[in-house]
C-alpha cells in the first residue's frame, strides 16, 4: 500500500476496511468477534472495539497460521465453528458467508474453504479436489506443476474451521518454508493427512473475494462497491441520472422519488428525504436533508441541515453547523457558516452569512454580509423575523436587528436596530458637476 497507516484504516466508500468487515460479521450474527492486530496498532484496536470486536496482538508476526492461533486466548475451549476472514477482503456479502457456514455444517467438515473461479489465477493458491469433491490440497502457485496451474479454482483465505481441532493443529505448525512463517494452509494439509473432511464452497462472484494489497486494488474494490450502492438505491426508488458519474458512500440514506443529477458526490452520514433534486455537480457531506429539497448546480455542503421544501444554490457554499429552515432559500453564491435561517428566509444572491441567526420570513439582499470576525474573535448577529436587509449592507457583529426592521441599501450597521425601525447608515450623496477625471497629460502634480 506504500502507506504510513495500517491498511485496516483505509476507507472504502467512506468506511474503513476493518469497520466494513466487522459490520458484515455483526450482521451475520457471529459472536464473539476477535481481531488479530499488530503491536502498536492503537487506532486499529480502537476501531475494532468500536465495531464490537475484541482484539489480540500477534507479536512477532509469524504467518497466517500463527495469527489464527492468537484467537485461542479469547475463545479458550470453545467447541464449534470458527469463521476466519481477512480485513483486506471487504466485498464479502452476508449471504455468501451464511452459505459457507451452512455448507460447512451440512457436510460435517473439519474445514470448509470459500473459493472462486478466476480467469487468470496466476499467483493464487489452487484448490485440488478429489473424486468425491472434497479438497485434497491447496497448492501455492510457485509450487504448482503445469497441470495444477491449469486449475482455475482459487483459495480465498476465508474458512470455516472446527474448534478446538484447528487450534490444536495450528499450535504444532512448523515454519519450514522460505518465509520462515507458519501458514494456515498447512493446517488444511494436516487435516487431509489425518483423514478429516475438508470441503470447498465455490462462490458465484469472484469479485467478492478480491483482496486489497495496493491502492490500485483498493480503487477496483471501490468501483465494485459503488456500483452495488447505486443499484441498491435505484431498486429502492431513487433516480440516478448517468449513474456511473455519481459517487455515493455506503452510509448515505436517500428517500424514494429523489433524483440525483450527474457528477454529484454524497458522502459520510448524509440522509436525504423524498422527492428531492440534488445536483448536478453538487457535493453533500454529513448533511441532513428534508423532503422536497432542491440543491442546485455546483453547491457544496457539509455538516448541516436543510428543512423541507428549501432551495440551496446554485454555487452556494454551506459550511459546518448551518441550518436552513423549511421553504428557505440560500441562492447563488451565498456562503454560510454556523448560520441559522428560519422558515421562508430568502437570501437570493451573493451574500456572506457567518455566525448569524435569521428569523422566519426575513429577506437578505444581494451583496449583504455579516462581519462576524473582529480580527481576534467571532461574534454572533441576530436578524429578527420579517426583517429586510438591503443590498450591499454590512452588519458588524455583534448586532441585533429587530423583527420587521428595514436596513437601507449600502448601510454599515454597528448598533442594534429596534423592531419595525428603518436604519440607514451612509454619508449624504455628494454630486460634483462638470468633474473631469485625471489626465495622463496633466503634469501639475495635483
Amino acid at each position: 500500500m506504500k502507506t504510513r497507516r495500517s491498511k485496516a484504516l483505509h476507507p472504502l466508500c467512506g468506511v474503513p476496511l476493518l469497520a466494513r468487515v466487522l459490520r458484515t460479521l455483526t450482521e451475520l450474527g457471529v459472536a464473539p468477534i476477535v481481531t488479530v492486530i499488530s503491536p502498536d496498532a492503537d487506532e486499529v484496536a480502537a476501531l475494532a472495539h468500536a465495531g464490537g470486536s475484541e482484539t489480540v496482538v500477534q507479536d512477532p508476526p509469524l504467518g497466517t497460521g500463527h495469527a489464527a492461533l492468537q484467537a485461542r486466548s479469547v475463545l479458550g475451549a470453545f467447541q464449534g465453528t470458527v469463521l476466519l476472514t481477512c480485513v483486506d477482503i471487504p466485498l464479502l456479502r452476508v449471504e455468501t458467508l451464511q452459505a459457507l457456514i451452512e455448507h460447512h455444517h451440512a457436510t460435517n467438515a473439519a474445514a470448509t474453504i470459500l473459493t472462486a473461479e478466476h480467469a487468470d489465477p496466476t499467483g493464487y493458491g489452487r484448490i485440488v479436489r478429489g473424486p468425491d469433491g472434497g479438497v485434497q490440497a491447496i497448492v501455492e502457485h510457485r509450487d504448482a506443476d503445469e497441470a495444477t496451474r491449469a486449475i482455475r479454482e482459487i483459495n480465498s483465505s476465508v474458512y470455516c474451521l472446527r474448534s478446538p481441532l484447528v487450534f490444536d493443529l495450528a499450535a504444532n505448525l512448523r515454519a519450514e518454508n522460505d518465509q520462515g512463517e507458519q501458514y494456515l494452509t498447512d493446517v488444511i494439509a494436516d487435516l487431509v493427512a489425518a483423514g478429516e473432511r475438508v470441503e470447498a464452497l465455490l462462490t458465484d462472484d469472484p469479485q467478492e473475494i478480491a483482496g486489497i494489497n495496493s491502492r490500485v486494488q483498493l480503487a477496483e474494490a471501490e468501483k465494485v462497491l459503488r456500483q452495488r450502492i447505486r443499484e441498491r438505491l435505484m431498486l429502492d426508488g431513487v433516480t440516478l441520472l448517468d449513474p456511473d458519474t455519481i459517487y455515493i458512500d455506503d452510509d448515505v440514506q436517500i428517500g424514494r422519488d429523489t433524483t440525483i443529477q450527474p457528477c454529484t458526490f454524497i458522502s459520510g452520514q448524509t440522509t436525504i428525504g423524498e422527492d428531492c433534486e440534488i445536483g448536478p455537480h453538487a457535493t453533500v457531506r454529513d448533511c441532513e436533508i428534508g423532503d422536497r429539497v432542491v440543491i442546485r448546480h455546483g453547491t457544496f455542503m457539509m455538516d448541516s441541515r436543510v428543512g423541507d421544501e428549501a432551495t440551496v444554490g446554485p454555487f452556494a457554499h454551506v459550511r459546518s453547523g448551518c441550518t436552513i429552515g423549511p421553504k428557505a432559500r440560500a441562492g447563488s453564491y451565498v456562503e454560510m457558516k454556523a448560520a441559522e435561517l428560519g422558515e421562508g428566509v430568502k437570501a437570493g444572491h451573493v451574500a456572506y452569512l457567518g455566525d448569524v441567526t435569521v428569523g422566519a420570513g426575513a429577506n437578505i439582499g444581494a451583496g449583504a454580509i455579516v462581519c462576524n470576525y473582529d480580527g481576534a474573535r467571532k461574534h454572533r448577529t441576530v436578524i429578527g423575523e420579517r426583517a429586510f436587509i438591503g443590498s450591499n449592507v454590512s452588519l458588524v457583529a455583534p448586532v441585533t436587528i429587530g423583527d420587521g426592521a428595514y436596513i437601507g441599501a449600502g448601510s454599515t450597521i454597528t448598533q442594534d436596530v429596534p423592531p419595525g425601525a428603518l436604519a440607514v447608515a451612509r454619508k449624504k450623496q455628494k454630486v460634483i458637476e462638470g468633474w473631469k477625471p485625471p489626465s495622463k497629460d496633466d503634469d501639475s502634480g495635483k
